[in-house]
Parts: C-alpha cells; structure tokens; sequence
C-alpha cells in the first residue's frame, strides 16, 4: 500500500513538473550551402524569429548544410545519409526543414532516412529540382522563375534596350539556373539580342562588363562558381563586383539581391518562403499532418533599389504598377520636416505672444491716455462746478442775504415808531429766509443726494424723477422690481448718479419729451435702464467732444466691477444699461 502511495505520489510530482514547462521540439534545417550565403540566412531568420516566442513549446534548432559539389554520385549520397543518420540518431526530431534544391531533392531519393518525420520544403524552384517525386513527407512552397517580367519592367525604364546580357556562373546550380532563365526568356528573343556571359573566370567576366555598348541591360542569375574554380558568395561578394564593373544598370530576380548593386525586377521572395515555412512548421508541431497542408507557391513581387534609380537616372514614375521602391533616402524636407515644424511652432508661438504682448501694450497706452484725458476732463469739470457754486453763492445767496440783512436792519429801526408796519415787513423778511434754506437745500441735495441714506435706492430713485420732470418739464416713467430694501451705499449711489446723468443726456442732447427709468435685481446684479424717443446723437461725435458724463457713468460702473453700455443713433432714441454687482469690490468709492 505504502509503496503504491509513493508511486502516485511520484506520478503527481512529474505531470505537475511537466505542466510547468513547455513542451521541447527538435526541428532540423538543411541547407544547401552554409549561412553565409544570403539566401539560406534570410529564411533561416524567418522562421527561428517566427517559432522562438511560441508559448505551447519549446524549440531546438539544429543545423547542417549540403554543399551540392558533394552530391555528384550515390556513393557521395549514400555517406551523407549515413553521417546524418548517426548525427541525429539519438535525437527525436519532430520535423526537418529543406531549404533549396539540392536538400529537397537529397531528402527525397532517401526514404530510409527520417522515414516518419515531416519535411517542411522551401526556397526552390519546382523545375530545379528534378523528377524526384515527393511522398507524404512532404509540405511546403515552390518559387516560381519568371524572368521575362524582369526584363519587361526593365524595358518599362529604359525602352531604348536593344541588348540583353545575362551573367551567371559555373556551378551546378549556376548553370541550372541558367538553363531555366534562357527558357524562360524565349518570348523575348524576338525585340532583344541575348549574350550570355556564363562560362568566364571572374576577371574576365568584368572586363567585359566594364565595355558594354549602348542600349544594353545586364540580367543576374546566380554566381557561385566562375570558370576558374573560384567559390564565391553569391550576393553579397560575386554580385557587387559584376554591379560595380558594369556600365549599363544590372537587373536581377531575388530578394537577396537587392541592396547588393541591381536595380531590381520582378524577384523571388526569399522572405515570404520563411514566412511560408514557418506558419506550416506551426501546424506541423501542433500535431497536423503533412499530407492535411497543402502545397503552395510563394509569391513574387516587383522591388526596385532607390539608390540605383537614381546611380542610373530612371524614373520611379515608370514602374510598374504595384513596384516598391526600397532604400528610398529621406529628402531634405523628410529628414528636417519635425525640426521645421518645431521651429515654424515656436516662431508662431513667439509672433502670436509678441503680437499678444503689442496689442495689450497698445490697449494699455490707450487707457493710460484715456484715464489722463478723464483725468483732466473731472479736474476741469471739478473746476468748472466749483466755479458755477462760488458764483452762484456769490452771485445769489450772498446778495440776497446782504438784502435780507439791510431790511432786517430797515425793519428794526421801524418798531419804535411803526409796529404793525414793522411786524408786516418781517413776514416778508421769514418769506425770503425760508426760500434762500429752500434753495440751499436743493443745492446740497444736488452735490450728494440725501434721500438715498434716508429712504434707500428705490424712493432715491423715484424722488430724483419727479423732481427732474417738474424742473424739465418732461414725462419721466420710474418703475423697479426685486430690489432689496437694503442696497450697499456705493452701489445705490452708482445707480442714482447713472440715472441722474442719463436723464440730463436725455435733454440735453437726445431733447426727448419723456424718458422711462427702470430698476431691477438679475441675478445678483443691480440692473438700470434710462431710455427715451428723442432724435438721438451720434455717440462718437459726443465722445469726442467731451464726453464727460458718459465716461464717468461707465467708469462709476466699471469701478464696482459692472457694466455699462449705451446705444444711440441719430432720430432712434437713446438707451443706457448698467448692471452693479449687489457687493461691489470692496475698497472702491464711488464719487
């Protein structure tokens, strides 16, 4: 019992360290030659960059390549199967991938070797392959030449071509390639002259490159091999050399190529056949079988180097339709488009702020000159009533009382010898002192109005009407509502003095019969109104007369934190508004 416990114990502690980790998968690449050729590296990335990050397991890559100068004879075969076989024996490889060929073509004459393990295929061509027929092991993509499409779009940018120089080199591959570029450019024989430079050792391959005539496009196939028995790397070492001696634009039908000296043309995707691999090896590792993936054909596309667009002065503008343009240099405009966007922001900025700062100076001086001119405009105005008071006081009160003194005096000396007359004189005499504190009164309540401390706002108000009605002889109209019994002083006094001058304004310069005045509580804010019928004015032409009583109702408003607004026009009337915070700024005083 004891050990049959320790047994299920033991079974639950390894499915828990199992389910811990992902599961592992060996997968194989075979290339035809090593990595440094271009062509198996770029796939090769694909595909490792694509599985690495998987989260269902864990993958192990494992590589070897096949150089196809090792491949000429079974026996050559026969110790090749052999060598992989004790490599991996000890190894459970969940899928092999053959990249190129030589791997496809190698993996499918040897049933025998990895006989129940998938093979993914990329990166050939059906044509290059040979008869070999693939079994149930097999999935994966072909590549599809077509190098009739390259010379065409050649032709689309330099129509004047008359000559075709296709270079290759000498290998197996090499002249494979050949063979199956040459037939495929049999419907182009008729309109170009072909010469085909494939069995010269290096340098006198470019020699001749470097005295092509007129008129003439280069065509690149593949260099692995030159007639010398010198190995060279296709893309990145042979292709450049040709690219650099050549003085017509080269042209060429792989991805890999690109950046390495052609123009461009109508390419093997070398990339797309990763990406292929890799979304196939997915499904094979997630438990699909090879005979449920289809075959397919990886896509080619039309790609064009900028740079030897430019090296050679053909238009982009002549392309063929769908073409991308790689290694495009960003233009000046590109490269320092966010530098000038910057800067044009901040001189935008810094103009919006100047012209900011300019207007505000500008209103400033304004004010400044206008509070100067209201400034002089109340001195003088101070002057002017003062002067109209000493005359009046002078000119009236003094004399009227220097004559009340005289007949006082006059009655005085009349009692002794005529009472009854003296007694009638001096109710003349108590007549006139009552009228002169009668006409004092009206002068004081002019300079500050009494009755607003007495009564309040509204009676203030309406006691100012009536009396400017019956000195104007004009029909004035008050009416008010909400107004609270108890208004601050400054804020009454602004009111009253507004509707004072308004009314005087009425009169004087729109010469209106009647007028109405209105009182009312918005909101929190006192609002008055002084409107009348008459023939108007025009309101710039009494501002810049004087303009004193209109800039001092606005002024008294504005130091309370109101707002004051007058409309007037020629034969349309007058209209005056100002509305009073019911709590005015503290500290302001109102004259």
């Amino acid at each position: 019992m004891q050990k049959l416990i320790l047994a299920i114990s033991i079974l639950l502690i390894s499915s828990s360290a199992v389910a811990q980790y992902p599961l592992r998968k060996n997968v194989l690449i075979i290339n035809q030659v090593g990595l440094s050729h271009r062509i198996y590296a770029l796939i090769t990335e694909e595909i490792q960059s694509r599985l690495t990050g998987n989260q269902d397991y864990q993958i192990e890559f494992y590589s070897d390549s096949l150089d196809s100068m090792t491949l000429t004879d079974e026996a050559s075969q026969r110790d090749i199967q052999i060598r992989l076989a004790n490599k991996y024996r000890n190894l459970k490889l969940d899928a092999i991938v053959a990249i190129g060929p030589d791997p496809i073509r190698f993996l499918s004459g040897s049933s025998t070797l990895f006989p129940d393990i998938p093979i993914v295929f990329c990166g050939g061509i059906r044509e290059l392959v040979g008869q070999n027929k693939l079994d149930s092991r097999f999935t994966g993509s072909w590549l599809k030449l077509e190098p009739a499409k390259t010379i065409e779009a050649a032709l689309s940018l330099l129509p004047e071509t008359k000559h075709v120089i296709v270079v290759g080199g000498t290998s197996d591959f090499d002249r494979a390639l050949i063979t199956l570029t040459r037939e495929g450019l049999r419907s182009c024989k008729a309109k170009l002259d072909f010469t085909y430079l494939t069995d010269l050792e290096m340098n006198s391959l470019l020699e001749r490159l470097r005295r092509l005539p007129d008129h003439t496009i280069v065509l690149y196939t593949s260099f692995f091999r030159d007639a010398a028995g010198i190995q060279f790397v296709n893309a990145t070492k042979a292709l450049p050399l040709i690219a650099e001696a050549s003085n017509a634009p080269v042209f060429g039908m792989s991805d890999t190529y690109m950046g390495h000296g052609i123009v461009g043309g109508y390419v093997l995707s070398y990339a797309e056949q990763g990406k292929i691999a890799a979304r196939i090896l997915s499904e094979l590792l997630g438990a699909k079988k090879p005979q449920d993936i289809p075959i397919v054909t990886g896509p080619s596309f039309y790609l064009f180097d900028w740079k030897e667009l430019q090296r050679w002065g053909l238009k982009e503008s002549n392309l063929p339709t769908g073409s991308t343009v790689l290694y495009r240099e960003p233009t000046l405009w590109e490269r320092a488009k966010w530098i000038l966007l910057t800067g044009l922001l901040v001189i935008l900025i810094l103009t919006s702020l100047t012209g900011y700062l300019l207007f505000k100076q500008k209103q400033l001086r304004l004010a400044r000159e206008a509070q100067s001119q209201l400034s002089g405009m109340l001195i003088n105005a101070q002057e002017t009533e003062r002067t109209r008071l000493a005359s009046e006081l002078h000119d009236d009160f003094s004399q009227r009382l220097a004559i009340l003194a005289i007949d006082l005096e006059t009655a005085a000396e009349m009692i002794p010898q005529s009472p009854q007359e003296a007694k009638l004189q001096l109710h003349g005499l108590l007549n006139s002192a009552s009228e002169i504190g009668a006409d004092l009164h009206t002068l004081s309540r002019r300079l500050h109005p009494s009755t607003l401390e007495n009564l309040g706002l509204v009676p203030g108000v309406s006691a100012l009407c009536k009396e400017f009605a019956a000195q104007q002889s004009m029909q004035v109209d008050f009416s008010h509502k909400n107004i609270p019994r108890s208004v601050p002083p400054e804020a009454a006094l602004c009111l009253f003095r507004i509707v004072q001058e308004g009314l005087r304004n009425s009169k004087k310069h729109s010469r209106a019969s009647n007028a109405q005045v209105g009182l009312e509580m918005v909101g929190d804010r006192l609002h008055v109104s002084v409107c009348d019928q008459g023939v108007g004015f025009n309101l710039k032409e009494l501002l810049n007369k004087d303009g004193l009583g209109v800039r001092s109702m606005g002024e008294r408003a504005r130091l309370l934190g109101g707002r004051f607004e007058i409309y007037s026009e020629p034969q349309k009337g007058t209209r005056i508004d100002a509305w009073v915070p019911i709590q005015p700024r503290t500290g302001t005083e109102v004259p």
